[in-house]
């Protein structure tokens, strides 16, 4: 797979945040492959790792219609010559795009109910895909598991310590997590949950990140909850692009990047702050939306 291995930081445009902070600037994580772009990789590359060397021939994963896991697995699995398997939450009538994509590259889909896929952790229904599949690897939903933890960490080497802060979109928080385990201990990483109520997140995280003034969340910037947009987020990530070039993906970065923005407004960093935005990747979730964009 065609992976860039040092993604650029790209300084934002000083209109955008002056006179506030000294500087903000973006890795650009979505640039590292056009498919499994962003965390996606990191997350996905020591699973697939193991699932090669122990001769498995098919990865089996979870994820909504609009899951960017879901795609990323399918075309990675595909690269490294492994069939897929993706259990979708819901059922629908029509495909998503996300979901042909997913077809596109091989992946089998198997539709559950919204009961059923709560099990998704259950070792009991785990072992019963496993029995109906036969020898599969899983791996969990956003590869939340200590493989996708450590490639999540690996993120970090690309993050001078001159930043005084990081700021991460959140999923499921394994990217957040593999990146505050390695991140110098004078520098804040603030994660940014772009759903309703998304701060009980801050309870699963702690559990494989030790409490610390160094991480916080927000979820205040969510528009309306998990996958929603309106035209003020819309006009907002236009606006970002005019002035950056740079994309931005409606479901997480976009939403971190207007919290960013109004917190600097509000002045919540300190004038001498230094922030890099992790731009997570996930731009083919935009197609719903292509048509109001400028990119």
């Amino acid at each position: 797979m065609d992976i860039i291995p040092d993604p650029r930081i790209q300084p934002l445009e000083p209109e955008w945040y002056q006179p506030f902070v000294q500087e903000v600037s973006m890795l650009r994580l979505d640039e590292v492959h056009p498919v499994v772009s962003g965390n996606k990789w990191y997350k996905l590359k020591h699973n697939i790792k193991d699932a090669t060397e122990e001769d498995y021939n098919t990865m089996l994963t979870f994820g909504g219609g609009y899951s960017n896991h879901l795609v990323a697995t399918a075309a990675a699995a595909k690269a490294f010559g492994l069939g897929s398997i993706g259990i979708v939450r819901g059922v629908y009538d029509t495909l998503t795009p996300t979901l042909q994509l997913c077809l596109e590259f091989g992946m089998q889909l198997e539709f559950v109910s919204q009961e059923e896929y709560k099990q998704k952790e259950d070792q009991a229904w785990l072992q019963q895909l496993s029995a109906k599949y036969g020898k599969v690897f899983i791996v969990p939903e956003g590869g939340a598991n200590e493989r996708g933890r450590e490639g999540a960490a690996e993120i970090t080497g690309f993050i001078p310590a001159t930043y005084s802060h990081v700021c991460v979109s959140i999923g499921t928080g394994t990217t957040f997590e593999g990146i505050c385990t390695a991140l110098l201990s004078n520098q804040q990483i603030l994660g940014y949950v772009p759903m309703k109520g998304g701060r009980y997140l801050q309870d699963e995280i702690g559990k494989n990140v030790p409490p610390s003034d160094n991480w916080r969340l927000f979820d205040e910037w969510h528009f309306g909850g998990f996958g929603k947009v309106n035209s003020e987020l819309i006009t907002f990530m236009n606006g970002f692009y005019s002035i950056n070039h740079i994309p931005l993906d409606m479901v997480y970065t976009a939403k971190m990047m207007y919290g960013v923005q109004a917190q600097i407004r509000n002045q919540f960093f300190p004038p001498g702050g230094r922030i890099l935005c992790v731009h997570t990747g996930g731009l083919q979730g935009n197609t719903s939306i292509a048509d109001r964009l400028i990119y």
